[in-house]
């Protein structure tokens, strides 16, 4: 049935409307952005759907083209409405980079970072690259792997940085498990990281582990 015919109270938008968008669940809020479902059923219907097999919003938001593109009434006109979605509520959240400008405190590096990555449902690795006066040039996600971990390469970091014309980086990455504590690996991959960006005088100011409501930093724990 579509939700045209649902009772008036029933229906998403009305609802929203009418108790506020706290009151609507995740099948609810996503059917108002999907607008339609495919041919028999409704947008309700594929929210659900899509919130089973993705193992909710972060599994859904954190799939691939490919993996979106696959699943029967969306296509790549919606990946990219998902993802511009996401990038709206980065920023709103703080996670606008302020290109050419400086962070204005350690909490705020932190909440940029916590906006590009805590949202995964697997590891991913990032770096803040800054100048000499330690303002923003450009942050580039550059590794992503699985719920347990990501493989990061020291060489592609070092290219990163080049292109960028760096002169200090953040590194960061996420830990899907909510323990934002880094691991024996986590401090390994940073040393070899430091080391190699030495190299090309390129120093490492911190490295961040970032959780939706945890995050740890390296150099506050003297691990740097």
């Amino acid at each position: 049935m579509a939700i045209s015919d649902w009772p008036v109270a029933e229906r998403p938008r009305e609802r929203l409307l009418s108790l506020g968008a706290c009151a609507l669940s995740d099948a609810e809020l996503l059917a108002l952005f999907l607008r339609t479902g495919p041919r028999g059923q409704s947008a309700v219907d594929l929210a659900r759907a899509l919130l089973g097999d993705f193992g909710g919003l972060r599994g859904l938001f954190g799939a691939t083209r490919t993996e979106v593109c696959a699943v029967r009434g969306l296509g790549s006109a919606k990946y990219a409405q998902l993802q511009a979605v996401q990038e709206l509520a980065r920023r709103s959240q703080g996670g606008a980079l302020p290109q050419g400008k400086c962070f204005e405190s350690p909490d705020a590096v932190a909440q940029f970072l916590r906006a590009q990555l805590a949202h995964y449902p697997y590891e991913a690795f990032g770096c803040l690259w800054l100048d000499n006066r330690h303002r923003a040039l450009g942050y580039d996600e550059l590794f992503r792997g699985t719920v347990n971990g990501a493989s990061v390469h020291p060489r592609e970091v070092v290219r990163s940085a080049l292109r960028r014309n760096a002169a200090a980086v953040v590194l960061a990455h996420n830990h899907p498990s909510g323990v934002a504590e880094p691991s024996a690996a986590d401090r390994q991959i940073t040393q070899r990281l430091r080391q190699a960006l030495e190299l090309i005088d390129v120093r490492t100011l911190d490295h961040f582990v970032v959780c939706e409501s945890a995050t740890a930093s390296f150099a506050a724990l003297g691990l740097l």
